[in-house]
């Protein structure tokens, strides 16, 4: 019987079941966020929990650099 694998792009937990099983029932409790890169590119991203996509979602978004939050001076550091 063949089957069907997912990966949590996080933290590597696999999941497998069979091709006859719907991806509602295989996936429950799972997380899966689209990603649209540009026109026709669609990346598909499968995390088996909020703690998962969280650490990947604060991987990928844009850091701030230091010289930058530094130059507002003393006085902002303190709020």
């Amino acid at each position: 019987m063949e089957k069907r694998h997912f990966i949590c792009h996080s933290c590597g937990k696999k999941i497998e079941g069979g091709l006859d099983q719907p991806p509602c029932e295989l996936l429950q409790g799972w997380v899966v966020a689209t990603h649209w890169k540009q026109p026709e590119s669609v990346n598909q991203h499968f995390f088996c929990s909020f703690s998962c996509l969280k650490r990947w979602a604060d991987a990928n978004v844009p850091k701030i650099p230091d010289v930058f939050m530094n130059s507002f001076g003393d006085e902002n550091s303190k709020h």
